[in-house]
């Protein structure tokens, strides 16, 4: 007989993946596979360059127009460095809360549509039920457009995409787009007093990160479009997270390294930025190349997450909305993949259990309630389904 669990043990098993981004997530996927075939479902492995990691999807229901996708992804980040009363790979229940890493970003929604998997299956589906799990949504949502042109390709088009991301199940409509990428300073070294005949690796660093700060100023002084202006900060952001360089005060520094978060409003492209400024560290690097031809800047590019636009009656917020009866405005300023997904055609929310002030904590957890909400919400897309 196939197992079937409840939302909580489900939980209890996929939290028991240690499925953080530095390893592989073949664990918690073959696990979930392994489930789907027990009902009859047939997945599809979607790997990275390595085989380590794997996207998977599936479809439950007629092979037809229509459908909805839930998408979510199996990765998470990392504990060390974090005080935790529980062991974060082990779920723990207290005062209505579940405590465990992913449990509540986002491997409750997760649990929340595999433990109807039985219902799915057993329904009179007039549409398919779709699921997306990803890999390395942490690290820069990675893997998922992988498994999108995929889906596209093998798989009818979903009427709308449920992104699971915990927003205390509330209908999101629209989020910032983000590029994140590190520079690399090569100078070249010789006595601070000779610094002329040098180039310091810092000093070509921080005239970098001045203009990603003047590009802050202008672009917190413009006065925001209408769709814009709902985003908190309604402006697109430059952050530079870690800055390191140097081996001495007397040396002209050989090495600086510092990483970049831009954070877009739909009405930008953050790979527009990212290439402004490379253009501007060629001008940068063609002067220090005059002093020391060996002097170069190096950008390595670590993710690429494109906004989710609100959309003009669009499919998936009519459908969220119709279920849940949110019909407030809510837009995030976080990155998830729903960006991608909407890249490529589909109509996308973003709606989910669980509140995102927990996710990456200590002691993260869900709350009891929020999960049995994220249940009542798929076993209501399964009847409207139906």
């Amino acid at each position: 007989m196939p197992t079937r669990y409840t939302a909580r043990e489900m939980l209890e098993k996929l939290v028991a993946f240690d499925s953080v981004s530095a390893k592989s997530n073949l664990p918690i996927i073959n696990f979930i596979r392994d489930y789907l075939a027990e009902y009859g479902v047939e997945s599809h492995l979607v790997f990275d360059e390595t085989g380590q990691k794997a996207n998977l999807y599936a479809q439950i229901g007629p092979n037809v127009e229509g459908g909805v996708v839930l998408s979510g992804h199996t990765d998470v980040v990392p504990v060390e460095g974090q005080e935790w009363d529980t062991d974060p790979f082990v779920l723990t229940e207290k005062d209505g809360k579940l405590f465990g890493r992913g449990s509540c970003d986002m491997k409750g929604f997760l649990a929340t549509g595999l433990s109807l998997v039985p219902d799915m299956v057993a329904a009179d589906l007039q549409y398919p039920v779709q699921f997306a799990f990803s890999y390395d949504e942490e690290v820069g949502c990675i893997g998922a457009p992988f498994m999108i042109d995929e889906m596209l390709q093998t798989l009818p088009r979903a009427r709308a995409v449920i992104v699971g991301e915990p927003s205390m199940m509330q209908v999101v409509t629209g989020h910032k787009g983000a590029s994140g990428f590190s520079v690399h300073v090569h100078g070249f070294e010789i006595h601070s007093s000779l610094m002329h005949q040098g180039v310091s690796a810092t000093m070509t660093a921080a005239r970098l990160v001045e203009w990603l700060r003047q590009r802050f100023q202008e672009e917190q002084a413009k006065t925001p479009n209408d769709i814009d202006a709902i985003f908190e900060p309604p402006f697109t952001t430059f952050h530079v997270g870690i800055l390191k360089g140097g081996t001495a005060s007397n040396i002209t520094a050989k090495d600086a390294f510092f990483t970049v978060d831009i954070r877009c409003p739909p009405s930008q492209d953050p790979m527009e930025w990212l290439d402004r400024f490379i253009a501007y560290t060629k001008e940068v690097e063609s002067e220090i190349q005059a002093i020391r031809p060996e002097a170069y800047i190096e950008v390595v590019p670590r993710s690429l997450n494109p906004s989710l636009r609100p959309e003009t009656d669009g499919e998936a917020e009519v459908f969220a909305r119709q279920i849940t009866g949110d019909n407030a405005t809510h837009v995030v300023s976080y990155g998830t993949e729903a960006g991608q997904f909407q890249r490529a055609g589909y109509s996308v929310v973003v709606c989910g259990p669980g509140d995102i002030a927990q996710a990456h904590q200590p002691n993260e957890f869900i709350e009891t309630d929020q999960l049995d909400a994220g249940v009542g919400f798929i076993a209501n897309i399964i009847r409207k389904l139906s």
